[in-house]
């Protein structure tokens, strides 16, 4: 089980509300979502993936999924907004038991952490599942390198777990590093569906009964070749918002933990990223373009401009398209809550001006009152839903390939240097029925222009 989501709040700019920390590219071009697809699909024994996500990020998923020349077995529960781990890891559990399997070991593991060294990951999954099968509930605790704060900790005799800590303060968690008794939550787990979902029955009978509950009215279709589960949006919302650390983990008093001798890394914060890149001689990690003088143990990166710096020490600089973060690297962990103030005020840079779609991409060229203006490209064979905007007219000007536009019941053919025009409320669909990419200009103008003025009728992609 994978837990891909994610606020997109703690490597901003770079991750962003549409493209959280799972889908970012990694120094080897791999995103961690990937990684972990891999890292799992080659388990000994393994029946399938079952990934919980958000709605928005399905198209992702199977792109990720498509990039292996043989795509593991998997399925996917869609969430309409996070409620936390313990939702997310009782649906799971309910749909495996529902499968009939309540004794299947479930490997639950988030997206967004690094790990590689494979066997001794299968070593350790190897141990975790002895445990699961008697009956246990089993988390991996990392020994600690240094003594981060950031981290909550597990304080372990042996195999046994006697408690877990909150992210402690710098000289708590030095304690803590001496000690040799403690080590690093990973947030990673093992048990059975029946286990858990038995733990879940004791310690937080309320998120089980609000998840059954809300798998009861919800819908499992095929989604282009993938079994998707949709959850209810109403019912889910009465699920708690909480971890399954303070629902059953902390509550809990035989849980097992297996200590991991594998590197790992959650990447957690642009700290923790930055390590992943060689320094220069004055420790210095450049992605990008970047001229120094006298700079010294800096992460400089630039997506598309070349970023000067003169005299500065221990800073983040992370350059983008359309948003710019300067911070302290001791601040790296704060970068969340200036990205919840953005999103507090429904600031654009919430989202990349590029956005992924299941048909292609648009990016945002310039907007302002009353009017915004977008490139918009259309992969070969697909196709835009049959929709319309209460709000806004749209301008379209083909600059590449041919276009099949729909307007009202009107299907023509638009080619380079010819344009249309939507007015509000008319049903349109754009179509590339071609094997070129379509490109085309848009023109958007009207007294509301968000992306959730849109009302679909027909979509084979089949979004709500």
């Amino acid at each position: 089980m994978i837990l891909c989501g994610g606020a997109g709040s703690r490597l901003w700019p770079v991750s962003r509300e549409q493209h959280p920390k799972p889908f970012i590219k990694m120094p080897d071009g791999q995103s961690l979502l990937y990684k972990t697809m891999a890292r799992g699909k080659d388990l000994p024994g393994l029946s399938g993936l079952m990934l919980v996500s958000n709605y928005e990020l399905l198209f992702k998923i199977k792109d990720e999924l498509n990039l292996f020349s043989s795509p593991p077995a998997a399925r996917v529960i869609l969430e309409p907004f996070g409620r936390n781990t313990a939702p997310a890891i009782v649906a799971a559990a309910l749909r495996i038991a529902a499968m009939g399997s309540s004794e299947e070991i479930m490997l639950v593991l988030p997206a967004d952490h690094l790990i590689n060294d494979e066997q001794a990951f299968h070593h350790a999954c190897k141990e975790a599942r002895v445990l699961a099968e008697k009956g246990r509930l089993v988390t991996f605790g990392i020994k600690p390198h240094y003594p981060e704060t950031g981290y909550g900790y597990i304080e372990a005799s042996g195999q046994r777990v006697m408690r877990f800590v909150e992210k402690p303060n710098s000289a708590v968690a030095q304690q803590y590093v001496a000690s040799g008794n403690f080590f690093w939550n990973s947030g990673m787990f093992c048990f059975s569906a029946r286990s858990i979902l038995e733990a879940f029955a004791k310690h937080c009978p309320e998120v089980l009964a609000a998840v059954r509950a809300c798998l009861e009215v919800s819908s499992t279709s095929d989604w282009l070749g993938l079994e998707a589960t949709t959850l209810d949006s109403d019912s889910f919302a009465l699920a708690p918002d909480i971890s399954i650390d303070y629902a059953i983990m902390e509550k809990s008093s035989d849980i097992a933990m297996v200590a991991a001798a594998f590197d790992w890394n959650d990447i957690g914060s642009w700290e923790s990223l930055c390590r992943l890149y060689s320094s220069d001689d004055n420790g210095n990690q450049l992605h990008g373009q970047a001229v120094l003088h006298n700079v010294h143990n800096c992460y400089i990166r630039s997506e598309d401009r070349v970023v000067g710096a003169v005299g500065v020490d221990d800073l983040l600089v992370v350059d983008t398209a359309d948003a710019l973060l300067v911070a302290h690297k001791s601040a790296a962990q704060d970068v969340k809550s200036l990205y919840m103030r953005l999103k507090e005020a429904k600031h654009s840079v919430c989202q990349h001006r590029r956005t992924g779609r299941p048909w292609g991409a648009y990016t945002v060229l310039e907007e302002g009152p009353g009017f915004k203006i977008k490139r918009i490209e259309v992969n070969p064979g697909a196709s835009l839903s049959l929709q319309r905007h209460a709000k806004r007219s749209e301008h379209w000007v083909v600059v590449a390939g041919v276009a099949t536009v729909t307007k009202g019941e009107d299907t023509f053919t638009v080619r380079v240097n010819e344009s249309t025009y939507i007015s509000p409320q008319q049903k349109h669909r754009l179509q590339n029925a071609g094997n070129e990419l379509l490109t085309i200009i848009e023109v958007q103008s009207g007294s509301y222009l968000g992306e959730d003025d849109i009302e679909r009728f027909d979509d084979i992609y089949q979004r709500i």
